[in-house]
């Protein structure tokens, strides 16, 4: 049966191979399949990776609550009655009763929009300054690059944490009280989070830039604008998403601390680090107020981390 199967449809094939040979028409050819880039062959290998899978999960999850957190928690965070207080997890409050008898739980969840939205806006300032500094100093290279080395030098040279806390203790009026609020967190971590991703573009624009595609077009006559943007740019920015996903989450434990301290977020508004700077006075009393949100932050800043390392090893084509 294979045999006379085979040799009737050669004859077929053979025939209509003819009859559109005489019409002066050429036998249908099926196309070849398009090589896929790099961008979706990184996709393709990241959407088989449980390491992305379970952290993208737990941020869009976190997402979702910073951006719908009636639809997570009922309760009103600002709703507190001391003759709830420190009252262990129940069925009513799953994550219990602060010191003040407010809804952990409630004000948990309310604090994932500041810690994310601080997070995000954060990385994103940091990111631009980092993409222009970077790109600049590693295209121009000489004084230019010398001038914006040594600047990101001298930035380093100061520690986060005693930056971060001089920045914002400058918000204060002349009677002592602190002045611009998340804005002013946001400023501090903006100013000093961006040198290591402006590193990182520098070094990865001054290896792009001597590929032979960019000579070429050099060649050709492009533009300096043309080089740098349509094709140093591009090419030059995986580095820099990476670092930027690895520290988003850094930067939400930095604003974490930062309120833990005292000089960072503070009442009304509500965020983790709040919460967890409120529920150190009576720790020995009660754990949970402080369990919770401390948990929140570590699950978030690990979950931006993993990420980051599976973003890393699917753009990198010399690690797979």
């Amino acid at each position: 049966m294979p045999d006379a199967t085979k040799t009737s449809a050669a004859p077929e094939s053979a025939e209509e191979a003819k009859a559109a040979s005489a019409q002066g028409t050429k036998a249908p050819v099926k196309e070849l399949a398009k090589p896929r880039s790099l961008l979706q062959d990184a996709i393709r290998d990241l959407v088989r990776r449980p390491l992305f899978l379970i952290p993208s999960g737990i941020i869009l999850v976190l997402v979702a609550m910073a951006a719908f957190p009636s639809l997570f928690a009922s309760a009103d965070p600002q709703l507190c009655e001391l003759g709830r207080s420190l009252q262990k997890p129940s069925a009513d409050a799953w994550f219990g009763y602060d010191a003040r008898g407010c809804d952990v739980y409630a004000r948990t969840i309310y604090g994932t929009r500041t810690s994310i939205t601080v997070g995000v806006l954060a990385t994103v300032g940091s990111a631009l300054i980092a993409l222009v500094f970077g790109l600049v100093a590693g295209f121009y290279g000489k004084w230019i690059d010398a001038i914006i080395s040594r600047g990101i030098d001298i930035v380093m040279g100061i520690p986060f944490l005693v930056g971060a806390i001089v920045i914002l203790n400058s918000f204060r009026d002349d009677d002592g009280f602190r002045i611009g609020g998340i804005w002013g967190v946001l400023t501090a971590l903006t100013v000093l989070g961006w040198m290591s991703m402006a590193r990182i573009m520098r070094s990865t624009a001054m290896q792009t830039k001597q590929s032979d595609y960019v000579t070429a077009a050099r060649s050709l006559g492009a533009s300096t604008g043309r080089l740098m943007f349509r094709h140093v740019l591009p090419n030059a920015l995986t580095p820099l998403i990476v670092l930027a996903t690895i520290s988003l989450g850094v930067i939400i434990s930095a604003e974490a601390t930062l309120s833990f301290l005292g000089v960072g977020i503070q009442e009304p508004t509500i965020s983790w680090g709040v919460m967890i700077n409120q529920s150190l006075g009576r720790i020995r009393e009660s754990l949970h107020p402080l369990l919770f949100p401390a948990g929140f932050v570590s699950i978030t800043v690990l979950a931006f981390i993993m990420l980051g390392d599976a973003v890393r090893d699917a753009l990198d084509p010399k690690l797979r």
